[in-house]
């Protein structure tokens, strides 16, 4: 996504033979080898946070790989104990500099994210295999790798899904996490700026706010949505997901509030808190199946710890089952073709990949009043320096500030179309700067057919995995996105538009049948940055479960996943703050506290499925 202050940055790799051209953009595909090496190159040093002077070195109670969106969340929760001890390990550097996040702008800035989007200090740049039903495009997948994992390079939307994803979930074999048992930890992750009530939280450490630019186009956009037919909605994470709004944000007092700044900072302090940066974990240690530690590269040399109670994978739907393959959990077949030895024949972990696809629909603005003068140097500069003395300004916001949802067809139960609108321009992934006075709405489905996988591309950790998301494989995705085109169309052709409203940039004027916006969908959508699903949470008599609904890995002793990966199915929105909440369940199940539950609380049905509106 495209934002205020912009960073146009290539990736660079190690080799000609790895470029590729991606949305019109060409870039290298990076590798590990040159960042995190078993040995010569140094990395940069950093502190380890052990404060435990009685703790034995190297053995902890837990140990938690990944410091991202969930990560976070349980290192805070799990050290509310004080007789358990963490080792939390993160690959990625800390989200501040000298302790300071104005030093740390690019992250912390939320107009800045799309510095981080190409930032190799701060992502690992992942890549897809050619998609076959999008003209052999390979796609690029951002993915944080960072404290605050990315909670810190996302566009700080904030939403929840559907009531019934959940109740879905429950039906898929994920017992105990229907929207009666997953709300309650939504509300204790939240503080939201607007107060508590039935749906939102008051005193969670994730703050939610709303936008504050009050800009003309959000309003037009939501003016034109009405008259197209669709509800306002006061809130889509509470009563009523279905119709138009305003977006709830993870912004705070102007910066960016990822769960690093909501959970692992308040915590660092505690001495049964140990973490460690820049710190790459290779392989899970096994004493038969029982998980017993990890081994890491620190500084260029292997090291090892030890946990005396459980190992938690949180890196996330890539690097979890990425990491659980290579330690001999996974296909074994598939491992036997690599030389790993199996630990448990685990078949689901890497299937099941589920991910939102989406496309811009632009349009020429005939007045002034978009992002692009914000975009030239000199107004960079003076909203920058705005920024960094009081956090206020056009610095302060992702712009993402408004959006809805709304269902495809008639007989859809509950909206399967997303929309964030944005009063600027996007051309491929906020790399390239936009061209003109532009807004546009980035919509695609929220509940794709298709499904994916990923596999181990060697034996290699620092190898990224083969990624194989399926994109656009059934005709059901592909009739879905030319709705997305149409419902978009009709929208930015209300009477609430007319005094912006220039010319389409995007598809265009000349794109009209079916078979022209097809072909506009394969050669110009993009990921969501939406990864999940990968080690999929079920019953174990299911054989394509990886967890069962306690988070514990199947046929194997003392190793959880926790992360997005253990959805069983993609929920109908962003994914962060399910992430959250996983982990948010998540800790408490670890604790053994029994879970949290509300009943019976209303969620709006339409009244009508005769209807697509």
């Amino acid at each position: 996504m495209s934002h205020l202050i912009k960073g146009v940055k290539k990736c660079y790799g190690p080799s000609v033979s790895q470029m590729h051209k991606v949305t019109g953009f060409p870039f290298k595909t990076p590798t590990l080898k040159s960042l995190l090496p078993y040995s010569g190159q140094q990395l940069k040093t950093s502190r380890t946070f052990s404060k435990l002077s009685s703790e034995k070195a190297g053995s902890y109670s837990y140990i938690i790989v990944g410091a991202g969106s969930a990560g976070c969340v349980l290192s805070s929760r799990l050290t509310e104990d004080p007789l358990r001890t963490v080792l939390l390990l993160e690959a990625g550097p800390k989200d501040t500099f000298l302790g300071s996040k104005r030093l740390m702008w690019k992250i912390h800035m939320p107009a800045a994210l799309t510095y981080n989007l190409c930032d190799e200090k701060y992502n690992w740049n992942y890549h897809t295999t050619p998609q076959k039903h999008m003209d052999n495009r390979i796609m690029y997948w951002p993915r944080g790798r960072v404290w605050g994992g990315s909670s810190s390079l996302n566009a700080m939307v904030y939403i929840r899904g559907h009531a019934e994803d959940y109740n879905r979930w429950h039906r898929e074999g994920a017992v105990g996490w229907d929207y009666e048992f997953c709300l309650p930890y939504f509300k204790k992750a939240q503080t939201h700026e607007l107060g508590p009530n039935l749906y939102r939280g008051g005193t969670g450490p994730l703050h939610v706010s709303r936008g504050k630019t009050n800009h003309p186009l959000h309003h037009a956009f939501l003016d034109a949505a009405q008259q197209a037919g669709y509800s306002f909605t006061d809130d889509m994470n509470g009563y009523q997901q279905e119709g138009f709004g305003w977006m709830d944000m993870t912004i705070h007092k102007g910066q960016r509030w990822s769960t690093a700044s909501a959970y692992l900072h308040p915590a660092i302090t505690r001495p049964n808190l140990s973490t460690e940066d820049r710190t790459l974990v290779t392989k899970i240690l096994f004493q038969g199946t029982k998980a017993i530690g990890v081994e890491y590269v620190k500084n260029g040399q292997r090291k090892k710890a030890l946990a005396s109670e459980e190992v938690i994978l949180s890196g996330g739907a890539i690097n979890s089952p990425q990491l659980l393959m290579l330690s001999g959990v996974g296909d074994a077949d598939d491992l036997k073709k690599l030389g790993i030895p199996v630990v448990c024949h685990l078949p689901g972990v890497g299937q099941n990949l589920q991910e939102h696809l989406e496309v811009y629909i632009q349009q020429k603005c005939t007045k002034p009043i978009t992002l692009y003068k914000a975009q030239k140097p000199v107004n960079m500069a003076k909203i920058g320096l705005e920024w960094l003395w009081k956090f206020t300004g056009d610095g302060a916001t992702a712009h993402l500030e408004s959006g809805g949802f709304i269902r495809s067809r008639p007989d859809v139960p509950h909206p399967d179309i997303q929309f964030h609108f944005l009063p600027s321009q996007v051309i491929d992934h906020g790399r390239v700067a936009s061209k003109l006075e532009a807004y546009q709405v980035h919509v695609g489905p929220m509940r794709s057919a298709s499904v994916g996988w990923l596999k181990l591309k060697s034996t290699d950790p620092r190898d990224h995995p083969v990624i194989e998301p399926n994109y656009l494989s059934t005709e059901t995705d592909v009739w879905e996105f030319r709705q997305c085109v149409k419902l978009s169309r009709e929208i930015f052709a209300q009477k609430a538009f007319e005094k912006f409203r220039g010319p389409e940039i995007q598809p265009g004027s000349h794109v009209q049948s079916d078979k022209e916006i097809d072909a506009f969908i394969r050669q110009k959508a993009d990921s969501a940055y939406h990864p999940s699903c990968t080690c999929k949470m079920g019953q174990p008599s299911d054989t394509t479960a990886v967890v069962d609904p306690q988070t514990k890995v199947i046929g194997v002793e003392n190793l959880r996943v926790v992360d997005a990966s253990i959805m069983p199915s993609v929920v109908s929105g962003n994914l962060n703050a399910p992430t959250i909440m996983i982990a948010e369940k998540a800790a408490d199940i670890i604790k053994g506290f029994p879970s949290l539950s509300e009943k019976n609380v209303p969620v709006y049905k339409s009244q009508t499925l005769e209807t697509q509106r």
